[in-house]
């Protein structure tokens, strides 16, 4: 499969909304204590049992990193409809990015916010999910 063909069509795979999902429940999956069962589950990641020192240790050390993951991901996620969807939050035309036109803002938005988003998320998830992975294999 060629770059442009994976860049494309890496929103709509089942392992990019998987990611997304691991993304969103890491930070209280660590603070309950079932990590190892949220990425056996949704990452595909075979971990055994920890021992319950070790589930301290990762949520100690991993909660930051999860707490940002999560942050990031709703944002990042969030830009897309708000910009695909620009025309029902709109303000001035004239003062908007790609105006002064109404049309030239919203495509602005549209492209940019909306679809640049789109196609840069699944690409950040992966890169912050093959962090949470090193550190649950090394901390769990």
């Amino acid at each position: 499969m060629d770059v442009v063909t994976r860049v494309l069509t890496e929103p709509f795979r089942p392992a990019t909304w998987r990611r997304v999902a691991y993304l969103l429940l890491a930070l209280p999956a660590g603070l309950l204590g079932v990590p190892h069962l949220l990425a056996r589950r949704l990452l595909g990641v075979d971990l055994d049992g920890p021992a319950p020192q070790r589930l301290v240790l990762y949520a100690l050390l991993a909660t930051p990193v999860n707490a940002v993951a999560l942050a990031v991901t709703v944002y990042g996620w969030s830009l897309v409809p708000m910009n695909l969807g620009w025309p029902l939050r709109a303000g001035d035309p004239a003062q908007a990015w790609g105006g002064p036109t109404f049309a030239g803002a919203w495509a602005f938005h549209a492209v940019v916010g909306g679809i640049g988003f789109l196609l840069l998320m699944p690409w950040i998830g992966r890169g912050v999910t093959a962090l949470q992975r090193r550190l649950a294999f090394r901390l769990l």
